[in-house]
């Protein structure tokens, strides 16, 4: 069985942003007003990397989103 983490859920009024981990993946779902995206990567750090790319996400969400998963990570590693 699969089992999928919620790792970081990023929701502003312009969207949302989230990084899941699975066994063996990490998947990155955006979502705004009249778009979506989602994909697969090897890492958190690809993921992150990649959202860069997300050409619908606002910057500010976007920024809002690399700080949250800063945030989760200092925790992990903290844990």
């Amino acid at each position: 069985m699969n089992v999928i983490r919620h790792f970081s859920d990023t929701r502003t009024g312009e969207g949302r942003v989230r990084f899941l981990l699975s066994q063996t993946r990490v998947i990155l779902m955006a979502e705004g007003p009249g778009w979506s995206h989602e994909s697969h990567h090897a890492s958190l750090h690809d993921a992150a990397t990649f959202l860069a790319v997300v050409t619908q996400l606002p910057q500010s969400l976007y920024q809002e989103a690399l700080d949250d998963l800063e945030r989760r990570l200092m925790l992990e590693r903290a844990a």
